[in-house]
Parts: structure tokens; C-alpha cells; sequence
């Protein structure tokens, strides 16, 4: 039995038989899909030990998930799948022809075949590294919880993609984001389960009726902060460069190629704050190595490496950064301080610092993925040609092409990075509701989802919906 014959008969979601469904269907299907994940999210892990889960926020956010839960795992596998076969395939050391159905149907295959893989390793990772820690003999089932909600996730996503709006992997990141930014705002319920305003509009109203003008006014400029960057994210994500191109045979007929500002997408800010986070955690992890050693307590040879590198930073017992590398790289709530008259000089250090290390992060691993992902100027015009099409002007020549997108491709891929990682940092910076990388995150697939919707639906949707979506 080869390859190829074990990944055409992996289990499936059937495609529907329309040719194209109605924007009605759709709808049902995502708010089903979306209904079923936010249950699933709040199904508590059977047997899982008490654990800091708090150090596993940024990956939660990103992996559209709440670790803990069944579906602690989110949309980590697929994700890690899509990018190692993209990377496999743009720099050619996996050959597969993406121009005919037969290579797409194999990538997909093997995309799918190498997510399963992933659900079932990282399900054992988390567990058995103690990131989610069972309870005594109860490894093996809480193992099984995580492979059974990384399948239900995996097959949730199929049904988005092939019968709903836009894909699952984004609309799990955009529920997640958006439940956050929601308890944010308007989240009425404290830590032990009680009644009390915990969202800062709920904390503007409550404060101005008490009198409290100092936090009326965080709670205000957090919210406000918030919506500035949305608007600001939502025209920037619509800025692009249009290449025009005509086809060959059909004289008179042409297309726009269009080319985003942000070129890479959000990608880039993703791999920098995850960065961040490793940094933070490798240092929380060389800490308690440390401090272990110095109680008395036996030093393995992890522990006394381990116990070397606490100049990456030390932290309080909430988790605050106090001292290293680790402070120099954590983003003080400037406006807050400043509200609130407790501005410390080295917060300008600080911000300076953490600014820097997004932007420049953002634009090397934005420069990294376009070389890496198939993006960059030769494959693009590798693609143009294959699709018939050619710039007017110019001779049908791969060579004459990829220099003129050359012109247009690398200065977008460092101008798109350097600002969104700006972007993320101002938004650390300044106090937003959520971090900078969630509010791209979901600010880009709404706008994306807005846009597919008003083009593939303008006309079977309901008339108010239509109104809606101009």
C-alpha cells in the first residue's frame, strides 16, 4: 500500500453537491460550527492537575483556543502542518505541481495526514512535558481527551471550509479574539464567579457614578485606544499596489494584480511576540531552576544549565517581569502610567526596546517567509505566466516579469513588516483591550471575511444583509 493511496482515503468531510451554495447555507453552517466550538471550549479537561495556564495565553490566542479545555490543542496542528508543507514546497525540496488538481489533491492529503500526526504529538507533549500536568494515572486519558478534541477541531474546520464562510482556522482565532475583546469590555462576572464590572465600559460607568474620575478616564482611553487601532488596522489592510496585466491571446481584456501593503499578512508579528513569549517562559523556567539550586533542593544538569541563564530575567510571583532581558523586552502601559501619575523614566527605555524588537523582528521574519513560502517575485511571476496573463508592454519573458514585480514585492515585504510590527507595539503600549497581535489578528479576518462575503454573495443574500455589506 503506498502513500498516496493510504492519504486518498483519510476520513472527510463530503463536499456538498451544489456547485456553488447560498449564502443562507453558509451562514447556518458557520453559526452550527461556531455554536459547537464555544461549548467544546468550555468543556473543562477530566483529570487535568491544577496548572499555571496563564503563561499559555499567547499561544491560546493565536491558536484560537482556551488551554484547559478539551480543545486545549485549538487550531495548533493544522496550522504547524500548513506551514512546514508551505515552506517544504515554496523552497521546491517537496515537488508538488500546484497547477493541476491532482498535485492540489495530494498537498491536501498530505496536509491532512501530517495534521493528524501533529494532533496525536502534541497531545502527548503537553501531557507528558507537564504544560498540562494530569492528575496520578490519569495521563493517559487527559492524552485521549486532547487527540479526541484535536479531531474535532480538525473535522470543524473542513465543515467551515467546505460549507461554511470562510475556513475554520479563522473563524476559531476571530471567535477566540473576539470572546476575549467582548469579556474585555463587558465582562461582568470576577474571578471567583461573582457579579461585579470587570469590563472597562462597565468600569467607565460604574466609576463616573462613584465618583471616580481617574478610573472612568483608564477605563475610557483603553476602549477608545481600541477602536483608533481597528480603524487605523482596517485602512491600512486596505492600502495595495495594483500591477496591470492583459492576457496574451485576448487582446483587450486585462486584470489588476493586486499586491496588499501588508504583504506577508500578520504572520510576521505572530513569529515576533511568540518569540517574546519563549524568551518570557525559558526565563520563568531558568528562574525556578535557580531558586531550586539555592534552597538545597538536587540540581539535575537541566536545572544547573538552566540555572545560568537567569540574566534572560526574574519575575515576581504574580509573573511580573522584574529585571533582564525579559524586562527591557515587556510593554509598560505608558498611557495608563501617565493617567495615573506613576510614569518611571525607563519606560521610554522600555518602550523603546520593546518598539524595536517587533519592528525588526517583524521585518526579517516577514523577509524569511516570502523567500521560504513560494511569495517572493520569481514564483509570482512563475504563477502569472502559468495563468496566461503578462504585463502590457513587456515581452512574455519570466526573467522581465519577476524583475518589475521585484520592484514592488521586497519594499512592500519590509514597509508591510516594520509597520505591523509597529503596529502591535504601539498597541501593547498604549493599553488596548487586547494585545496588538489579537487585534490584527482579528481586524485582518473580518476584513478578509467582509470581503469574500460581498463578492461571492451580493446577490443571493437577504436584502438587509446586502445593505449591510454594500
Amino acid at each position: 500500500m503506498n502513500l498516496g493511496y493510504f492519504i486518498r482515503n483519510l476520513p472527510e468531510v463530503a463536499a456538498p453537491t451544489e456547485k456553488k451554495l447560498n449564502f443562507n447555507t453558509k451562514l447556518k453552517w458557520t453559526l452550527i460550527i461556531l455554536v459547537a466550538y464555544f461549548v467544546l471550549e468550555n468543556i473543562p479537561l477530566f483529570g487535568l492537575a491544577k496548572n499555571s495556564l496563564e503563561r499559555f495565553e499567547f499561544l491560546a490566542i493565536i491558536f484560537g483556543t482556551s488551554f484547559g479545555s478539551v480543545i486545549s490543542l485549538g487550531i495548533g496542528p493544522i496550522v504547524i502542518a500548513s506551514i512546514i508543507l508551505q515552506l517544504l514546497v515554496g523552497s521546491k525540496i517537496l515537488n508538488i505541481d500546484m497547477t493541476t488538481h491532482e498535485g492540489k489533491r495530494y498537498f491536501q492529503g498530505l496536509q491532512k495526514l501530517l495534521v493528524f500526526f501533529f494532533v496525536i504529538f502534541e497531545a502527548m507533549v503537553y501531557v507528558l512535558m507537564r504544560g498540562l500536568e494530569a492528575m496520578p494515572g490519569m495521563t493517559l486519558l487527559v492524552i485521549v481527551q486532547l487527540v479526541v478534541g484535536g479531531l474535532l477541531i480538525v473535522f470543524m474546520d473542513e465543515v467551515t471550509t467546505k460549507w461554511g464562510l470562510g475556513s475554520g482556522v479563522s473563524l476559531f482565532i476571530a471567535a477566540g479574539v473576539g470572546r476575549r475583546l467582548f469579556a474585555q469590555a463587558f465582562g461582568f462576572l470576577g474571578t471567583q464567579g461573582e457579579f461585579m464590572p470587570v469590563g472597562r465600559v462597565l468600569v467607565f460607568f460604574t466609576s463616573i457614578s462613584a465618583g471616580d474620575v481617574t478610573s472612568a478616564i483608564r477605563a475610557a482611553a483603553a476602549v477608545i485606544v481600541t477602536v483608533l487601532l481597528f480603524l487605523i488596522v482596517v485602512w491600512m489592510q486596505s492600502l495595495k499596489v495594483e500591477v496591470p496585466l492583459s492576457f496574451g491571446r485576448l487582446r483587450g481584456f486585462g486584470i489588476r494584480w493586486p499586491l496588499a501593503f501588508f504583504y506577508t499578512s500578520v504572520i510576521p508579528v505572530i513569529l515576533a511576540a511568540a518569540l517574546i513569549s519563549n524568551i518570557q517562559l525559558f526565563a520563568s523556567l531558568a528562574q525556578n531552576a535557580a531558586e531550586a539550586c539555592l534552597k538545597g533542593a538536587t540540581c539535575g544538569l537541566g536545572a544547573a544549565i538552566a540555572s545560568k541563564f537567569t540574566w534572560l530575567g526574574t519575575f515576581s510571583s504574580q509573573g511580573q517581569a522584574l529585571s533582564g532581558l525579559s524586562l527591557w523586552l515587556n510593554a509598560p502601559n505608558i498611557l495608563d502610567a501617565i493617567i495615573t501619575k506613576s510614569f518611571l523614566p525607563r519606560y521610554l527605555l522600555q518602550a523603546g526596546t520593546h518598539a524595536l524588537f517587533f519592528i525588526f523582528f517583524s521585518v526579517i521574519f516577514a523577509i524569511f517567509w516570502v523567500r521560504t513560502s513560494g511569495t517572493d517575485a520569481r514564483n509570482q511571476a512563475e504563477q502569472i505566466l502559468a495563468s496566461g496573463l503578462q504585463i502590457p508592454g513587456f515581452r512574455k519573458d519570466e526573467r522581465v516579469l519577476e524583475s518589475i514585480l521585484s520592484r514592488y514585492i521586497m519594499p512592500l515585504t519590509v514597509m508591510g513588516g516594520a509597520a505591523i510590527g509597529l503596529l502591535a507595539a504601539l498597541s501593547d503600549l498604549l493599553g488596548t483591550l487586547v494585545s496588538g497581535t489579537a487585534i490584527l489578528l482579528l481586524v485582518m479576518i473580518i476584513y478578509n471575511l467582509y470581503k469574500d462575503i460581498s463578492k461571492q454573495h451580493a446577490v443571493d443574500m437577504h436584502p438587509a444583509m446586502r445593505k449591510m455589506f454594500g
